[in-house]
């Protein structure tokens, strides 16, 4: 599980940029506070290697999923969300996630944790506040 502003990252698949190629299908971890977006580690590795033999060839597009076969299931297996889940659903668990844990940062007197988590939240709330307006 990674985590990120307090609490855990989502997981998802996407297409990163590695200066003129275009890499499809990379399994990605994403913060949905900060948007702060970084390649899964179990397969960080065999992005970087991809990715640099995809531009040295001159490729401009190439598909993860065409050189890597690693599972998904075996990729996301530590992964709290998947972005492929109902939005609200995914929310209401990373609020559940950051109360807990914000629990635990006040009874080890852990202010800037505290801090991080509260902001967490206020941004959390405010999405499913949308979220629930929408529907």
């Amino acid at each position: 599980m990674s985590f990120c502003c307090g609490a855990s990252m989502v997981g998802t698949k996407g297409t990163l940029k590695h200066y003129r190629t275009q890499v499809h299908n990379v399994p990605l971890l994403f913060c949905p506070v900060c948007h702060r977006v970084e390649v899964h580690y179990k397969v960080e590795n065999e992005y970087e290697i991809l990715a640099e033999y995809a531009h040295g060839d001159g490729v401009t597009d190439v598909d993860f999923q065409d050189y890597v076969m690693e599972d998904e299931a075996s990729i996301f297996e530590n992964v709290v969300n998947m972005e492929s889940e109902d939005a609200l659903t995914v929310i209401r668990s990373q609020i559940d996630m950051a109360l807990d844990l914000l629990a635990v940062a006040k009874q080890i007197e852990d202010v800037k944790w505290e801090r991080e988590l509260k902001r967490r939240l206020a941004v959390m709330s405010q999405r499913r506040l949308r979220l629930q307006q929408k529907a």
